[in-house]
């Protein structure tokens, strides 16, 4: 395993057409987005609001000219921005549902936030080849990622790419020691401060992770940016790297980035009635957003 940040990699050139969509990206729908859905939707404990959720997103898509399909027996949310018939799609998804008793601010209302933001300026600027996915149940063991992967796996209208999951984007403390590192996980350089967006990849998606550190030293060079990158399979041995819906992606062989605050670890409110809209910084927020579009952008072979 080895920890690389930003600040270490030459930063991408800048390019206007880039950059201009990228200055769309607005602090005040991210703050909008998370309290839309801060309020406890569990699968089972919260079902009618579970629901709810589901019914919020599919009604918002739409209103930024989406047609949204559900996939698969827990609801998963799915959206598409075409491109070239041939072409792969590149995924961003996030789970919405959340733990009982919690309103999910950060958990994952912040990364859902994230991937509306990049759907309303991805469908406003005609990028293609761009798929979102909005996954139930992640909470209860993944099942609706689990279920989406399979679904890949049987039939090819959906090729993918490359794909991004978002999980707990929200938290920043630029305090000294906020910062700490899996118990489970060897001795690496993380910083002290939880001022980072962390990218986590393993063996099929280093070389995006490399690339998505030279773009956020050209784009968002006031927020740092560290990847672990992972050989060798290890993730197989290490329980905390497999948390989140990238799991499925990664044990299908395909190439994803998991993009994360790194949850409890710096996140006092993990899980707890506390994670509540008022304790998340926005502007972290909309970094992250702005380096996922830089991504999407950059991947799209119509773009100039």
């Amino acid at each position: 395993m080895k920890v690389v940040e930003a600040r270490q990699r030459a930063p991408k050139l800048f390019d206007a057409a880039v950059a201009k969509v990228l200055n769309g990206v607005s602090v005040e729908n991210l703050r909008a987005y998370v309290e839309m859905l801060a309020f406890p939707r569990h699968y089972f404990a919260e079902n009618r609001d579970n629901r709810r959720a589901r019914d919020l997103l599919l009604k918002h898509t739409r209103s930024l000219g989406y047609a949204p399909l559900l996939q698969g027996s827990f609801d998963n949310i799915v959206i598409t921005s075409q491109g070239p018939a041939d072409e792969s799609f590149l995924l961003l998804g996030a789970h919405y549902d959340s733990v009982p008793g919690t309103p999910g601010a950060d958990d994952n209302a912040s990364a859902i936030a994230v991937c509306l933001e990049c759907a309303r300026l991805i469908n406003a600027h005609d990028i293609g080849s761009a798929m979102i996915v909005f996954f139930n149940r992640e909470e209860d063991g993944l099942l609706g990622s689990n279920e989406f992967v399979a679904h890949l796996a049987q039939q090819s209208a959906w090729r993918i790419k490359e794909a991004h999951i978002f999980e707990m984007v929200g938290y920043c403390d630029r305090s000294s020691g906020s910062q700490r590192l899996p118990p489970s996980l060897p001795p690496l350089p993380v910083r002290d401060a939880g001022d980072f967006v962390a990218l986590l990849a393993n063996k099929a998606s280093n070389a995006i992770a490399e690339d998505c550190l030279a773009l956020a030293g050209c784009y968002i060079p006031q927020t740092p940016v560290a990847a672990l990158k992972i050989y060798l399979g290890l993730e197989k041995a290490f329980a905390h790297l497999n948390r989140s819906d990238h799991a499925p992606f990664w044990r299908a062989g395909i190439s994803c980035i998991m993009w994360t605050d790194t949850s409890e670890f710096r996140n006092p409110h993990y899980h707890l009635a506390s994670d509540t809209p008022d304790t998340l910084d926005y502007s972290f927020m909309a970094d992250v957003a702005k380096l996922a579009l830089a991504r999407v952008v950059s991947s799209d072979s119509r773009y100039p």
